[in-house]
């Protein structure tokens, strides 16, 4: 088992000081473009100390990507400078920088697309409260969406970040294509497996060969995926083992799994393990597997490393921007432990910490009132 300070050298040839990583969290923090605000800046840059890498929330690669308000662009020219920032800020703190693209495709709403429908691989509404059902993409839709993937990564490169992860999880759209329900395609890009995948082959190509044209150092590029779906038909375990199959021959530097715990298995499997320490298994070290889902203690960790190589921190860092200082230092009895409800509740709106996590906890007008009656108008 790795120890949480070891290094982490990836076949791109980047090598990471340590293990952690910080997790992709969605803050809602750019400006209505996309563009990155300098709260977002300093809202990274405090908590990337001590950290191997931070990968940011999701960038979208298309206008008609954008999955929420507030949401990081990486869509155009003009972004650069800011998003150069940004990198530049995380790579002062000592950790790399990643940022993570992707596209919402059916996860979004016409209101945030300006009364454009969203799309999708097919036109089938997500099984989600207020879900919009989506128009179902032509193919050469298709092949501009995949190449925005590859001019998103040329435009990291450009920016200055050490790499890009690939949002392929939590039901966007590079797991739409792959995902049963959302795919009810009759062409080559829906029907089986194989061709269910070939829109995630063809994307890794297009970012592969933006990292062969563009990148002058070495330049990580991740991918992330979810390992189960509660809808039916949907992606099972066995599926996402055979995603595995294919990712693992592929030029990617690390996989990483989305869980909301760590230690979660897949339920009435005969298989009790977790999903996590099965896809370790699965991958027998052919690249790094990081694993996610309520770290919150040097136990956890341990426990992450335990059935993966590297270990992500997500609402820890939330409200405990040193917590990776404190686990090199020693300092556990410092590290906050408040239960995340409870905290996340009266998180203050001027300071650059609303996460996707708070929202769900509470939401924002609830979050606003608290805010209120903490701090009463003068």
């Amino acid at each position: 088992m790795p120890a949480f300070n070891d290094k982490l050298e990836l076949r791109s040839g980047v090598t990471l000081k340590n293990r952690l990583f910080m997790s992709p969290m969605t803050t809602q923090q750019s400006f209505y473009n996309g563009t990155v605000t300098q709260d977002e800046i300093k809202y990274y840059a405090d908590r990337a100390k001590g950290l191997g890498a931070v990968i940011t929330g999701a960038a979208n690669v298309q206008d008609g990507g954008k999955g929420w308000p507030g949401e990081l662009s990486i869509a155009h020219d003009e972004m650069l400078p800011e998003l150069s920032q940004l990198a530049k800020a995380i790579q002062g703190q000592g950790a790399k920088a990643i940022v993570q693209i992707f596209h919402g495709g059916r996860m979004t709403h016409r209101a945030t697309l300006s009364g454009e429908q969203p799309v999708s691989a097919s036109a089938v509404a997500a099984l989600r409260p207020d879900a919009e059902t989506p128009r179902a993409m032509t193919v050469d839709e298709i092949h501009a969406t995949i190449a925005a993937f590859g001019v998103a990564t040329r435009r990291a490169i450009q920016a200055g970040f050490d790499g890009v992860e690939l949002h392929g999880a939590n039901t966007y759209l590079i797991q739409q294509f792959f995902s049963p329900h959302s795919n009810r395609r009759t062409d080559e890009y829906g029907g089986s497996r194989e061709k269910r995948y070939r829109f995630i082959k063809e994307l890794l190509d297009s970012v592969f060969a933006a990292v062969d044209q563009y990148a002058d150092r070495p330049f990580i590029v991740g991918y992330r995926f979810s390992p189960l779906e509660f809808e039916e038909p949907g992606i099972r375990f066995d599926d996402t083992l055979w995603l595995l199959d294919q990712l693992k021959t592929s030029r990617l530097d690390y996989l990483h799994m989305s869980l909301n715990r760590y230690d979660r298995s897949e339920k009435g499997a005969a298989d009790t393990r977790s999903m996590l320490a099965r896809a370790h298994e699965r991958l027998d070290g052919s690249m790094p597997l990081i694993g996610v889902g309520g770290v919150r203690t040097r136990a956890d960790v341990e426990g992450v490393l335990q059935s993966a190589d590297a270990v992500a921190i997500g609402q820890q860092l939330l409200y405990d921007p040193t917590w990776a200082v404190k686990l090199a230092d020693g300092l556990d009895d410092a590290m906050l432990s408040a239960d995340f409800e409870d905290a996340l509740k009266f998180v203050p709106l001027n300071k650059p910490l609303h996460d996707f996590a708070s929202s769900m906890v509470l939401g924002r007008k609830a979050r606003q009132a608290a805010y209120r009656k903490e701090h009463p108008a003068k």
